[in-house]
């Protein structure tokens, strides 16, 4: 029980008891409970913000995993990003150098970066700047692997059209190598046989036996069977495309008719000795762009290297023609 307090009146010349209010007795009271209600804030600042709870932690210890994963896959873009280069490099270097293709746009590679505010849903989340970053690299790559597929696309079919076009220019012997007689004459200047004056030559004269059997060259579609008393006799004229054209004149007989589709290596006719020749043959000519070239250099898929030598020194030679 507090002790009673008591205050001397002069007037009275007489001690009186002192009476408290109750707003005073609040007031003591509070001030007599402030060190420990401030000793208790402080304890529960301390605790609340030095030390997590078993979920605050958990969930501190879930975002610096998830910050070490997208660290990590940025890694993995980083080293996706230089396999495309070296890609691309090929693509430009090689490929398209290879297949005379034109250099693939820059604009497409860039294509579709999106707008500047496309990223801002991430600002407030934790570790946004990060995962802000991830993402531009994520969509950077993604535009570029789909500009290769473009260009990978665009390269297949010019690689297709190269294969056809391949296998359309004149490449093979016309007559097969083991049925060639020794004399052979070459593309150039040569004596005319009927007339014994120096003619221009355009095209190569294999000698063999009459019904040896003739080949086409290249793919294509046989433009011209013909049957004439002088010149190149009964000829074929086959159009492989691509401006190349192959006809092989002086033959007995035909095993194609006009407009049919033929394959490199394909019968078509039979050596004779029609026209102006004077002797069994096969006069073969080839025609690139509407001028007449030498077909020495058109043999490179059937002779070996000892085999073209030989048929190139028998065709200089030789100094007469046979037609």
């Amino acid at each position: 029980m507090a002790k009673q307090q008591y205050k001397y009146n002069p007037d009275t010349l007489s001690y009186e008891e002192v009476k408290i209010g109750p707003w005073k007795r609040v007031l003591r009271i509070m001030l007599w409970m402030a060190p420990s209600i401030i000793f208790g804030l402080v304890l529960a600042f301390f605790f609340t913000r030095r030390i997590d709870s078993p979920k605050e932690r958990e969930l501190l210890s879930e975002l610096q995993k998830n910050r070490k994963e997208v660290e990590r896959l940025m890694e993995d873009v980083k080293l996706y990003n230089e396999v495309l280069d070296d890609i691309q490099g090929r693509d430009e270097d090689l490929y398209r150098v290879a297949l005379s293709a034109e250099e693939f746009p820059e604009e497409l590679r860039q294509m579709g970066t999106g707008g500047s505010d496309k990223y801002d849903y991430l600002a407030g989340m934790t570790n946004g700047e990060l995962l802000k970053q991830a993402s531009e690299e994520m969509d950077r790559l993604q535009r570029r692997l789909n500009a290769q597929s473009i260009s990978f696309r665009e390269l297949l079919e010019l690689a297709k059209d190269k294969e056809k076009m391949l296998a359309c220019i004149p490449a093979i012997q016309p007559v097969r190598n083991s049925e060639l007689k020794r004399r052979i004459s070459g593309f150039g200047w040569r004596i005319d046989p009927i007339y014994k004056t120096r003619q221009m030559h355009t095209g190569m004269d294999f000698t063999a036996d009459k019904g040896t059997e003739v080949y086409a060259t290249g793919d294509g579609v046989v433009e011209v069977v013909e049957s004439k008393r002088w010149g190149y006799g009964k000829n074929i004229v086959i159009n492989h495309g691509y401006g190349y054209k192959t006809l092989y004149a002086h033959l007995s007989a035909f095993e194609v008719r006009q407009g049919q589709k033929v394959k490199r290596g394909e019968l078509i006719g039979r050596i004779g000795s029609t026209g102006k020749s004077t002797g069994p043959h096969l006069h073969y000519e080839v025609i690139k762009n509407g001028t007449k070239v030498n077909p020495i250099g058109y043999y490179h898929s059937d002779l070996t290297p000892e085999q073209y030598e030989q048929l190139l020194e028998m065709s200089e030679n030789s100094h007469k023609a046979m037609d």
